[in-house]
């Protein structure tokens, strides 16, 4: 009844965005705009886009070198279906299948592996801020119209996010020096739980701790943070060539700002991130650079197309290759988040579907 309750609460969300962002279009005009859209760049986007899951891959294998040696192939794979699952299941359900693929391929502890996806976000939000923070506080006059108490309220908003994520580095370095005394703590609740429960969750917290032994190697912690500005860069590339290629004109440094806003579009719990990331680009590109509603609708159709429909179908042929399909994928998502997917040596019930992984792996 709870899930659904849940999902009929997100198609109304859904749908409520969806009626935001075209409410003043004129859908004849958006799609003459999308027809004088320049090639070129839409092209240059796409391939762009792409480069940025294998510099997500790479970066993943820096994260993971603490825990176990990784090939890029199988990082790079996991990356892939990962995301293509963000946009085809519920719940963000690729940041639990993509750690738990590639923790069975290459034997590493599925918790730990799990525990690096949390850093990834830390480090991209650490990033994405930095960026935000370089044009904001940098940018020209006349660069930005509109209202300028907007953009000192995205100021504002961003100081608070550049703490917040200021204060997540401080735990997250806490978590990751001590976990064997990490585990030991979490094992006095067994007062108040059964005594294998408490092992259990001791257990989970010290692995999971142990999945952020990178944050005890500052070199490797610092070649993890530097992977990841040249991945936003290329994923800012690829909003400034769409909005180029519908005349939206600003300088590139200018899509640091839509950026910021388009990360928390997708923040927004919908669907393949459908309503949010299209509001979230239509209110940034007509607030702060002017674009007129049909051509601002039109660039934030074909850029979330961009975004997300060439590494699905990417994805989709490397989970058929695994021997996937998307009800076995939900199956394990829904299984790891419930704290049942096995580390390697552990009886997996989920051993059936994780057959074809184990034949791809040979």
């Amino acid at each position: 009844m709870r899930s659904r309750a849940r999902t009929i609460l997100v198609f109304l969300l859904t749908l409520g965005l969806l009626a935001y962002f075209l409410r003043n279009a004129d859908m004849r005009g958006v799609w003459a705009e999308t027809r004088r859209a320049e090639p070129l760049p839409l092209v240059l986007a796409i391939g762009v886009t792409l480069l940025t899951y294998v510099l997500r891959a790479f970066r993943w294998q820096s994260l993971l070198a603490p825990i176990g040696p990784t090939r890029f192939g199988p990082a790079f794979r996991a990356t892939v279906i990962g995301f293509a699952a963000n946009f085809l299941l519920p719940a963000r359900a690729g940041e639990v299948i993509r750690p738990y693929l590639l923790a069975r391929r290459e034997r590493l502890p599925a918790t730990a592996a799990f525990a690096t996806i949390i850093l990834e976000r830390l480090l991209d939000t650490v990033v994405v801020l930095l960026l935000f923070a370089l044009f904001v506080f940098t940018v020209g006059p006349g660069v930005v119209s509109g209202d300028p108490s907007k953009l000192a309220r995205v100021k504002f908003g961003g100081a608070i996010a550049a703490a917040a994520a200021l204060v997540g580095c401080g735990l997250m370095f806490v978590l990751a020096g001590h976990p064997e005394r990490l585990g030991r703590l979490a094992l006095r609740i067994e007062r108040v739980l059964p005594a294998a429960l408490a092992r259990a969750v001791a257990k989970f917290v010290e692995t999971f701790a142990q999945g952020l032994a990178v944050m005890r190697q500052p070199a490797r912690l610092l070649t993890s943070l530097v992977l990841s500005f040249p991945l936003w860069l290329s994923i800012a590339a690829g909003i400034w060539l769409t909005s180029r290629a519908f005349h939206i004109t600003f300088p590139y440094p200018a899509s640091f700002l839509i950026m910021t806003i388009l990360v928390v579009g997708v923040a927004v719990p919908t669907p393949g991130a459908i309503g949010g990331f299209h509001a979230a680009y239509q209110i940034a590109v007509q607030t702060f650079f002017a674009a007129p509603t049909d051509r601002a609708v039109g660039g934030a159709i074909v850029l979330h197309a961009i975004s997300f429909v060439p590494v699905t179908i990417l994805g989709v042929v490397f989970m058929l290759g695994e021997g996937l399909t998307l009800a076995s994928a939900r199956q394990i998502a829904a299984s790891a988040d419930a704290g049942n997917a096995p580390e390697p040596g552990q009886r997996d019930p989920l051993s059936r579907i994780a057959q074809p992984i184990k034949r791809g792996a040979r």
